[in-house]
């Protein structure tokens, strides 16, 4: 035998087919190849190795002293080949991580966490999304995303963790758009908990009300109040110098806390649990602000 020859996994699949089934027609039922082909690649691996591998006379086919040898190195020698495939698909999904946040974590609160995460972990694809909290949940749900930091009503969907999330309502510092008739109201597009909460709560007054400003930016939110176009609901948290909070004493409900949770896939990485546990950390801190 040739050294230099590069053993092809398809003739020793074929070799294995026959020697299994004994038989060069149900070899190649059970690899889908023609009897011809199956016998073709068997007389190639034997020119190969130099020597007759299969015994063809009698009614069942069956290897001979040196097939035999061959045959149980071939078992192996896919066997290993499957092993490596496997164990790479598993290391290739562990390397990427899918996150979803709300967009007001996706700033300043938990980037740090993320960025500290993936210069430790340089092997990892952290990809992360954040938008609405519709969006995230349905793409969790998808199982199109390992983890998922949402808000949410209280208790509506049990996580690895959950934090309070107050609201309130807030106006420009320097406006009093609730005396206005239509209400002018900053919010987020359909499907956010808080214009769904803002608009029950106006209907539920009997006020009238209409969108004056609309963006799926958290940031474009806050100015537009800021600036005075109109009230929103937010977290707490998220109040500026530059904004009112507005109070029962000016007519507007306590609006109930809502809740901030990180859900995660019944099945995780190593890392994907280690990102969880510092993602946990760092809304203990934010949420304690």
């Amino acid at each position: 035998m040739n050294l230099n020859v590069t053993l092809d996994p398809i003739l020793l699949r074929s070799f294995i087919a026959v020697a299994d089934t004994g038989s060069f027609t149900r070899a190649g039922e059970s690899t889908h190849l023609t009897q011809s082909t199956v016998s073709q690649q068997v007389r190639k691996l034997e020119a190969q190795f130099g020597c007759e591998l299969l015994h063809r006379k009698g009614r069942y086919i069956t290897p001979t002293l040196e097939g035999e040898r061959v045959l149980n190195y071939a078992r192996r020698i896919l066997q290993m080949m499957n092993e490596a495939i496997a164990q790479t698909s598993i290391s290739a999904e562990q390397q990427k991580i899918r996150l979803g946040v709300p967009e007001d974590f996706a700033t300043h609160a938990i980037m740090p966490t993320l960025a500290a995460f993936s210069n430790q972990h340089l092997g990892i694809r952290l990809e992360v999304t954040s938008g609405l909290c519709s969006d995230i949940w349905q793409e969790f749900q998808g199982s199109d995303m390992d983890l998922a930091l949402v808000k949410q009503r209280e208790s509506s969907a049990p996580g690895l963790a959950s934090w309070p999330e107050p609201l309130c309502w807030i106006d420009s510092l320097h406006s009093n758009n609730l005396s206005r008739d239509p209400v002018p109201l900053v919010t987020f597009p359909i499907g956010g908990l808080y214009r769904s909460e803002m608009a029950h709560t106006f209907d539920r007054l009997g006020r009238s009300w209409r969108l004056a400003y609309v963006s799926t930016s958290l940031s474009g939110v806050c100015c537009a109040v800021e600036a005075g176009f109109g009230i929103s609901l937010l977290p707490r948290r998220l109040v500026t110098p530059e904004h009112r909070i507005l109070t029962e004493q000016d007519g507007l409900p306590a609006v109930p806390n809502l809740e901030l949770t990180l859900h995660a896939q019944d099945k995780l990485s190593t890392h994907s649990k280690m990102l969880a546990e510092r993602l946990i950390s760092a809304c203990d801190e934010i949420c304690r602000q």
